[in-house]
């Protein structure tokens, strides 16, 4: 089991801290469809004496955005027709926490909800996950989860990368800074503050280090139930943003910022514990191969039987799909394999550790659906025994007559689109609502003419 939270407030300690002066802001936050968190920045006394006991209201249209916030059609929840009317954004004070990179201010997730009714929005990133995580919990089930997250660190700010329409960015440091210890001394001080104000903040970090290519770098998260470690990834991603942009830096979890750059990944980790959380059902001392037990091998053949149809709710944008390529530290190949670092699924760690790493995810990966996706999958080949595949020998690149990781955006859509366990698991609303999503982003950029297509047509063409 994890260790006790620290760094959450309890509604209590909040209260002191207003009276005191100490914090004057509590910022209500919603994760949308793309993982990024909205919500709004309310006065702490407003927000103890109002907003604690019924939510903040939010426009039903943040569910149903593009990334530039544009309104498209085809979402049944929330149109022109509809009047795009008011959700609430309701706390779960279980994540209230203070943010010790922003001066005096609290933070709180909110689950969407139905104001007249009370019930949870189904759309919604979170919950979708709590779904899944209560279809574990029926089971006696106890899905754990961890992050660990890529991104590039870069000298110019946001305002720069706009100004210079995202072209000759500069990353900090000039090679390969993969386990380098002097490359990452060039960047330090804001490492430095992303581990402490991250930890202070509930977000227990592991380690960082260099990755593989100049100025990228990965932060481990420690491992949590399911919910709670997914919304530690997504204040992670917000806050690191925030932390940069306040030492006059940028950083970006695009999967595939730039086609020379090494992709930025999201890997997950994932085991089902008992009930109480004192056992790892994934560890069996007389489980064959690698002390495997039955739980887990019929948990990773769900995740290899579904990894094609869910890689929509791992990787849902454009860009994600350009990360996937041959000896690149991104898989290709839907194969799993103990400690291999080329098979999309990687059987690591011994004893009660040992767990089950998806090395699909992008760093752009909202963690809200990703997390639901593996569950699902995972729960999918428990209950019904399905068998697993042979492991993967070698490297896995060149593995011949196997599954494939979708080589697009579009591919993917229509994999999730008839996929009939993503009916099953998440339900038709779902399904219909994210696969609107993947159409309109992939029509977005089909209607587009790239940099590439002038260089490439504009002469020769």
């Amino acid at each position: 089991m994890a260790k006790e939270k620290t760094g959450h407030l309890s509604l209590a300690e909040l209260e002191q801290l207003v009276a005191s002066g100490e914090v004057d802001t509590v910022i209500s936050a919603l994760c949308d469809m793309q993982g990024r968190l909205m919500g709004k920045r309310v006065r702490a006394e407003f927000f103890l004496e109002h907003v604690r006991e019924h939510g903040t209201h939010f426009c039903t249209y943040l569910l149903g955005t593009d990334m530039e916030m544009n309104t498209p059609g085809g979402y049944r929840l929330m149109n022109w027709e509809t009047g795009y009317g008011d959700w609430v954004a309701r706390p779960d004070f279980s994540t209230l926490r203070r943010i010790p990179w922003l001066e005096g201010t609290a933070l709180v997730l909110a689950d969407a909800v139905d104001e007249e009714t009370g019930e949870l929005i189904p759309v919604a990133p979170r919950t979708i996950l709590r779904r899944q995580v209560e279809r574990a919990h029926a089971l006696g089930l106890r899905p754990m989860m961890a992050s660990e997250l890529e991104f590039y660190l870069l000298k110019d700010s946001f305002e720069e990368a706009y100004d210079k329409g995202y072209r000759n960015l500069r990353p900090i440091g000039w090679y390969n800074e993969d386990y380098h210890l002097f490359q990452g001394t060039k960047a330090e001080p804001i490492y430095r503050q992303v581990r402490n104000l991250m930890t202070a903040a509930a977000i227990p970090i592991e380690f960082s280090k260099g990755e593989a290519a100049a100025g990228q770098h990965e932060i481990n998260i420690h491992y949590a139930d399911a919910l709670e470690s997914a919304d530690r990834a997504v204040l992670f991603k917000h806050g690191v943003k925030e932390i940069a942009y306040l030492n006059g830096c940028a950083v970006t979890f695009m999967a595939k910022p730039h086609h020379t750059w090494t992709g930025s990944s999201s890997h997950i980790h994932l085991s089902f514990w008992d009930a109480a959380g004192e056992r790892n059902l994934f560890y069996d001392p007389d489980g064959q191969p690698h002390h495997m037990s039955r739980t887990m091998k019929h948990a990773l053949a769900g995740l290899i039987a579904h990894a094609r149809e869910f890689s929509l709710l791992v990787a849902s944008n454009v860009n994600s799909y350009k990360r996937y390529a041959v000896a690149s530290w991104a898989p290709v190949n839907v194969v799993w394999g103990r400690d291999n670092r080329t098979c999309g699924f990687r059987i690591v760690g011994h004893g009660q550790s040992l767990r089950i790493e998806n090395r699909i995810p992008g760093a752009d990966a909202n963690p809200y659906l990703a997390y639901a996706a593996m569950i699902a999958a995972a729960l999918d080949g428990i209950e019904r025994e399905l068998p697993l595949p042979p492991e993967h020998q070698g490297n896995a690149y060149v593995a011949e007559g196997v599954t494939r990781v979708p080589r697009t955006l579009g591919e993917a859509t229509e994999e999730f689109a008839r996929s009939h366990l993503a009916r099953t698991a998440f339900g038709d609303l779902v399904v219909e609502h994210y696969t609107n999503m993947a159409r309109v982003e992939q029509e977005t950029y089909d209607a587009v003419v790239t940099d590439w297509e002038l260089y490439r047509y504009f002469e020769r063409g």
